[in-house]
Formats: structure tokens, C-alpha cells, sequence
């Protein structure tokens, strides 16, 4: 996987290296929901560097979430995973930089995605793979989106993950009111009936977010609910 020597950036500057990527489907609140979540991972939690990007040790992140990934593309830039200067060319035709991210093309991306339901079970896969190897230390992150949990195939990887006890493994759901049905008792509690290690935080608080993902949760897989500002507030119709 190619690996940049570029200088990293600070959160004040996301805004500026979103500002770089122009062009139609930007999906721009699907990217900004999930804007601070990705900060504080990369920044504080996640222990995966450009340098370390292969190495078996490392904690995964996968975006389950792959539509409108301006957040996470500039994240990456942010931390020298990839060029500044390619956030220029997001969507064009020769960019490596797709609508969706394609992990052959975008250094530090550990899956392709974009096809919605995908990404929970991947990393209920990864996980136990992980376990299979001896491999204890590393930790599995995945972003889920609060519409994308209406896909039955998130359900069966929730309700397999809680009695597996994949400690390995963590999720984070960006709530921002798009989910077409209702849970009863909030989406942390699909999690929580199946044995997960539940937390629902403001997805706008670096403190909190980051207190939520470092909490410890022995023998249960971990679940971060983030809600941020409703969707329909942008102006833009309600899809996942």
C-alpha cells in the first residue's frame, strides 16, 4: 500500500481540504455527519499511521458509510495517508478519489464500499479473523450510517457479534435522523438486546466521542452511537 511523507494538518484545516473537492453527488451532509467521529479516531484512538498501514498490528477502519466521503478523504490527507493535492481531482475520471472509495486506489482504505449493509458484517469477518491468527491486540473499527442500519444485514452481523463476544470489535453509527423506521428505545438498543456495549454521545463532542470510544467494555463488542444535526435541515432529500 503507497504511503505519503506529506506534513499532517489539524482539525481547523478539514474544512479548508473539503473545500477542495468540487463537483456534482458530493452527498456534503452525508460526508460532514460523519466530520468529527473521523477526527478524533484518527487523531486520538486508532493505532494505524501511513508508516503502518500494512502491518499486521494495526487497528482497522472500515467505512461502511462509503457515500459522500469527502470527510473521510480529507482526514486522510489530513493525517498524510494520501496527497493534498488529489482532493483537487475528487470524483474526475483519471482520480483515484471516486464518489465511493476503492481500497486498491486510496492508501489507509481497508475496503471498497458504498453498497450500503456491507461494512458491519465485513468487520464481524475481520474480526474473527483477526482472533483466528492470535492476533488479540488489534481493534476493528467500522462507521455505520443511522439509514444504513435498516439493511438486514447489519441485524444479522449485530446479532451474531454480541453471543460471538467480539471484544475486537467496535461500531460507530452516525445518527443524523435519515433511518426510514423507527427503533423502539433508540438504535442503541437493537445493540444492547443482543449483548453489545452501548454508548450514545454528541457527535459534535471531541471529548465525548473520544470518552465513548476508549471506554472499556471486556467480553462485548462495542457500539458508539453519534447523533448529529438532523439531516432534512440541509435542504437536501433524506437517503441513506
Amino acid at each position: 500500500m503507497t504511503t505519503t511523507t506529506e506534513p499532517t494538518y489539524g482539525y481547523a484545516d478539514l474544512p479548508r481540504l473539503m473545500g477542495l473537492m468540487t463537483g456534482d453527488e458530493k452527498h456534503g451532509p452525508a460526508a460532514t455527519s460523519t466530520l468529527d467521529a473521523l477526527w478524533v479516531l484518527y487523531d486520538r484512538v486508532l493505532h494505524v499511521t501511513p508508516e503502518r498501514a500494512d502491518d499486521p498490528a494495526r487497528d482497522r477502519f472500515l467505512l461502511s458509510k462509503g457515500h459522500g466521503p469527502m470527510a473521510y478523504y480529507a482526514v486522510l490527507a489530513a493525517k498524510g495517508f494520501l496527497p493534498v493535492e488529489w482532493l483537487e481531482g475528487f470524483g474526475a475520471y483519471d482520480s483515484p478519489l471516486g464518489h465511493h472509495p476503492d481500497r486498491v486506489l486510496v492508501p489507509g482504505a481497508e475496503i471498497g464500499s458504498g453498497s450500503l449493509g456491507h461494512g458491519l458484517p465485513i468487520a464481524v469477518g475481520t474480526a474473527l479473523g483477526l482472533k483466528a491468527q492470535g492476533l488479540t491486540e488489534p481493534r476493528v473499527w467500522v462507521l455505520v450510517g443511522d439509514a444504513e442500519m435498516d439493511e438486514g444485514s447489519n441485524h444479522e452481523a449485530v446479532a451474531y457479534a454480541g453471543p460471538a463476544a467480539l471484544e475486537q470489535l467496535h461500531a460507530l453509527v452516525i445518527d443524523n435522523a435519515s433511518a426510514s423506521y423507527a427503533r423502539p428505545g433508540g438504535i442503541a438498543a437493537r445493540f444492547e438486546a443482543a449483548g453489545w456495549s452501548t454508548e450514545t454521545v454528541d457527535g459534535r463532542d471531541h471529548d465525548a466521542l473520544y470518552a465513548a470510544f476508549t471506554a472499556p467494555h471486556p467480553g462485548r463488542p462495542r457500539v458508539v452511537v453519534a447523533r448529529v444535526e438532523p439531516k432534512e435541515f440541509s435542504g437536501e432529500p433524506k437517503s441513506k
